[in-house]
């Protein structure tokens, strides 16, 4: 009988192999009054036939029968069907074949002659142990699908590519560094990372470095003592010591003063760190991932970020495509947005009209992930009719900005020139990242940047406005 099969019907079936008739009848009785459906066998070699016919639940079997013995109808039964309940029963009790029952996987071991009532007990928390048991792995299953990657929507080569390195990663205990722009997911691709590693279990803590002030984020993180600044009515345990045992995601790692760098990278270090205004050295087993949409490598040259913190750090990089190079992604994450927000809001809406998806496909995505997620909410909320249409996306989404190069009409060198800024501007001014998709040097852009007179502070706006 299929597992399908089994889990349709309702009913609990017992397999009651015994040579004594009365012993059979009387169990069979027992189990009939109380729900169960009973199939009965005279000996083992009766009783592995009628297994195979029938795929009961449970299996009760006498020790002793002709041909086959029951341990042995057993083993052969749990070969078949590991999760089989097994219950033995026998008139010769002794520790030798309770032992053995037991390594062949006896649920339990009963003498006769035998308590119906203890029986029925051993059937029924032998069946409540497993269903237990089922619902939790088939619960474990749905949540790690659902984590694994779904929340991070798309086929393209790019974040496929993110994809192969979270299922490298996740197993291991190495730092990873998460770059890239703000919006692209980075706290989506941490929180995989965390449900597909063996801290799944364990917490997973997240802290924006940016959003606090020095004397708070060290608090944050480290915790703190009563009266080691006013305030300070209590001692607080940090964000370290909750994420024990599991994942800490500090976003926006580049933000961090110099000190902070060098408390996170003593804990790097020797995994160990003191309170704020304590001096009890306090360890944990806590697993960093950091994010940034800083050019980290730019600010350690600069000495603006300590160098071996750094490496510390960026063990493992991750480095987080920008929705506008991964094109193919764009309608899969506009549709996946949309059902989940019509779904939220109550609404019943078809797709995307040809004159939405054009304007969302060749809008350029400054704010990527982010931005089209908002987008999409708003269309959504806005939108009265079966299908979401262009008037209920803002104005600005696929509208052509202003000064952009048109081709034809221009010369190479204006699109080059446009190419570069545009680039530059998407990649928030980081050259490095900037040559990269360009596939050029970084000193042919800044060459470029001295031959157009802007200084990169100046890089954003300029490319939309042709008389910079």
């Amino acid at each position: 009988m299929s597992d399908d099969a089994k889990k349709a019907r309702t009913q609990v079936r017992v397999l009651v192999a015994d040579d004594e008739p009365s012993a059979r009848s009387g169990m069979a009785t027992l189990l009939r009054e109380e729900g169960f459906e009973v199939i009965l066998a005279e000996d083992g070699t009766s009783a592995l036939a009628r297994f195979q016919e029938t795929g009961p639940d449970v299996l009760v079997t006498d020790l002793r029968m002709p041909g086959m013995d029951g341990i042995e109808l057993m083993r052969r039964v749990r070969e078949a069907d590991p999760d089989i309940i097994a219950v033995l029963v026998t008139a010769y009790a002794d520790v030798e074949t309770a032992v053995r029952a037991m390594q062949e996987g006896a649920e339990h071991y009963l003498t006769k002659p035998i308590q119906l009532d203890e029986l029925l007990l051993v059937i029924r928390r032998a069946l409540e142990r497993r269903k237990l048991k089922t619902e939790t792995t088939e619960l474990r299953a749905r949540l790690k699908d659902r984590l694994r990657f779904d929340n991070i929507v798309g086929n393209s080569p790019a974040i496929q590519e993110v994809f192969n390195v979270i299922e490298q990663v996740a197993p291991t205990k190495a730092s990873v560094l998460i770059t890239g722009e703000s919006g692209t997911g980075k706290e989506l691709v941490a929180q995989a990372i965390h449900e597909n590693s063996p801290r799944s279990h364990a917490p997973f803590v997240k802290l924006h470095c940016a959003a606090l002030a020095e004397t708070i984020l060290e608090s944050e993180l480290f915790g703190h003592e009563k009266g080691s600044f006013t305030g300070a009515v209590g001692r607080r345990e940090g964000r370290f010591k909750q994420a024990d045992g599991g994942t800490l995601f500090l976003d926006e790692i580049g933000e961090i003063s110099p000190s902070i760098q060098v408390k996170l990278l003593r804990f790097l270090q020797e995994r160990a760190f003191e309170r704020v205004g304590g001096n009890e050295t306090l360890k944990v087993d806590v697993r960093i991932i950091a994010a940034t949409n800083r050019d980290l490598a730019g600010e350690v040259a600069a000495g603006k970020f300590r160098e071996d913190l750094f490496y510390r750090l960026n063990v493992v990089n991750i480095e987080m495509p920008p929705l506008r190079a991964r094109p193919s992604d764009l309608l899969p994450l506009a549709n996946h947005f949309l059902e989940r927000f019509a779904r939220e809001n109550g609404k019943e809406i078809e797709g995307f009209s040809d004159d939405a998806i054009e304007r969302i496909t060749t809008y350029r995505w400054p704010g990527n992930i982010r931005e089209l997620e908002n987008v999409i909410e708003r269309a959504v909320v806005m939108c009265d009719s079966p299908k979401l249409s262009a008037k209920h996306l803002p104005a600005g989404v696929g509208a052509a900005p202003r000064g952009a190069v048109r081709i034809p009409g221009s010369t190479l060198a204006e699109i080059e020139r446009h190419s570069i800024l545009t680039t530059l501007e998407a990649c928030g001014g980081r050259t490095s990242a900037a040559a990269q998709m360009l596939d050029i040097s970084v000193r042919k852009i800044q060459y470029k940047l001295h031959e157009y007179g802007v200084t990169m502070n100046r890089v954003v706006g300029v490319a939309r406005d042709p008389d910079s």
